[in-house]
């Protein structure tokens, strides 16, 4: 089965740690946050507006990007669809419901999910259209598209709704694990056949939008170790997918690209990230979990560069914009790294609350969102 009889673009979607059983004591000298270097900057990137829609709390709330519009949430129940040329709210709407991640749209249908696993889908107005309810905690954002609305729970069940009537159409089951992080663990389309998404235990498939079975199923890594801490490896952030490649890390892992029609492994690397991966089409990067940035060779695995300058200051999902790899911090800089060789070309301060989620391009714009609700956009020149 061919999943990609279209062209398909890179998924930006974002996801971070919530809790991490596993995590170094605060008080290890080997994780003290190096301290930013002067560098002289060679892109001039500017802050065009700033806007909020209130603060994660303890989750990962992502952007999202749909033409010149950008969709984002907060923990208190709002949700807005904002210009991303101006800064100007399009719509905004106030939910009578804490929510604990989002975002999901394709630009007529936005959707968001809680805890207690709701799901809550808002009109191209911002109206409520629907809502339905997950077997289980929502942390991680749905996805919005193909008819469908899908989510994952925090057990690593995905659900697909009708997008239209908000009736149950599939569920997902993969392999319970006896412990698994609390993860923002994305998916991402494969053109109109498929979505893809990684699992707790390290996972990876490819599921038919139509039915909910798989097309492939195969492992990024295997757990390895004796305690069941030493033993978590769930595949953490979306998978990236630049044409027919398709890319995965996991926590205590490996990081590897696969054929995505067959879910065949071109190629592995030992790897632990507790966030997520960026892609195009020669190049996948990402932080590990001492927040060392990495680039690969998407089409044989070689390391092009590393650097070290970002040691455990808690990077991003990363984004992959034009020759230029940006991450956000926990002290919320927003750094611009060469994508040829990862030095430091530009960076821009935002509100000093940490950055997790993925920035995101709407139009000629790049957004991000801090952990206290803050949007900012940022336009390179």
């Amino acid at each position: 089965m061919n999943l990609l009889k279209r062209t398909v673009v890179p998924v930006a979607c974002a996801m971070t740690v919530l809790a991490l059983a596993a995590c170094s004591s605060t008080k290890d000298e080997r994780r003290v946050p190096v301290p930013l270097t002067e560098f002289k900057p060679v892109l001039d990137v500017q802050q065009v507006w700033k806007s909020s829609v209130g603060k994660a709390g303890r989750y990962l709330f992502s952007p999202v990007a749909v033409g010149d519009a950008v969709y984002a949430a907060g923990e208190n129940g709002s949700v807005a669809k904002i210009d991303a040329q101006t800064g100007k709210d399009i719509w905004r709407t106030k939910l009578k419901d804490d929510i604990s991640a989002g975002v999901g749209s394709d630009g007529n249908l936005t959707a968001v999910g809680g805890l207690k696993g709701n799901v809550y889908v808002l009109d191209a107005s911002g109206k409520l259209s629907w809502q339905a309810r997950a077997p289980g905690e929502i942390i991680s954002p749905p996805l919005v598209g193909n008819g469908l609305v899908i989510v994952r729970t925090i057990d690593g069940q995905v659900i697909a709704f009708n997008a239209q009537t908000g009736e149950q159409k599939w569920v997902y089951r993969n392999r319970a694990v006896p412990l698994n992080l609390r993860v923002s663990a994305g998916m991402t389309f494969a053109g109109d056949q498929a979505v893809l998404a990684g699992f707790p235990g390290g996972a990876f498939a490819a599921i038919n939008l139509q039915t909910g079975d798989a097309f492939w199923e195969t492992p990024v890594s295997y757990p390895k170790g004796v305690t069941e801490v030493e033993r978590i490896n769930d595949v953490s952030g979306p998978p990236t997918l630049v044409g027919a490649t398709t890319c995965a890390v996991t926590f205590q892992g490996q990081l590897g690209c696969f054929d995505a029609n067959s879910g065949r492994a071109m190629w592995e690397k030992a790897f632990s990230s507790t966030s997520g991966i960026a892609q195009d089409e020669t190049t996948v990067v990402g932080g590990d979990d001492w927040s060392v940035v990495k680039a690969y060779s998407v089409s044989n695995g070689d390391q092009t560069w590393s650097t070290d300058k970002l040691k455990n200051r808690d990077v991003s999902v990363p984004a992959v914009l034009g020759h230029a790899v940006v991450v956000g911090d926990y002290q919320g800089y927003v750094h611009f790294l060469s994508l040829d060789d990862g030095s430091f070309v530009s960076r821009v301060k935002t509100d000093g609350s940490p950055i997790t989620a993925a920035p995101v391009l709407a139009g000629n714009t790049l957004v991000v969102q801090t952990k206290d609700g803050d949007l900012y956009g940022l336009r390179p020149r």
